[in-house]
């Protein structure tokens, strides 16, 4: 008798283990389940390629910086830019630079 019972009580619990178990996977394999699972991980590759850009962001300047010193590029910036061109090219025809008349553009498409 107290054999039967316990075959009874151990059928019991593995019945009530494997339906859980059984419900979980139907609950993580739902399709709205799926969706959450994916939307989570394109987050987190998202923050990992992000991570990414900024670990390369940072190694670039501290490798452009060594090759600056290495090449003597650190000095004194430049003082004064040189003059724009087409003010070169006006004070030497003598006139001041105009401004564009009649530049209005529309968005037309005339290929058709």
């Amino acid at each position: 008798m107290f054999r039967r019972t316990f075959w009874f009580t151990t059928g019991a619990a593995a019945g009530v283990w494997a339906t859980t178990k059984v419900n979980r996977k139907i609950k993580q394999l739902s399709p709205e389940s799926l969706a959450v699972q994916a939307a989570n991980k394109a987050v987190e590759a998202g923050h990992r390629i992000k991570d990414f850009a900024l670990d390369v962001r940072a190694n670039m300047a501290d490798r452009e910086a060594e090759l600056g010193d290495a090449l003597g590029l650190t000095g004194p910036a430049a003082e004064e830019l040189p003059e724009r061109r087409y003010t070169i090219l006006d004070k030497r025809a003598g006139a001041a630079p105009k401004p564009l008349e009649n530049t209005h553009y529309t968005n037309r498409n005339e290929d058709h």
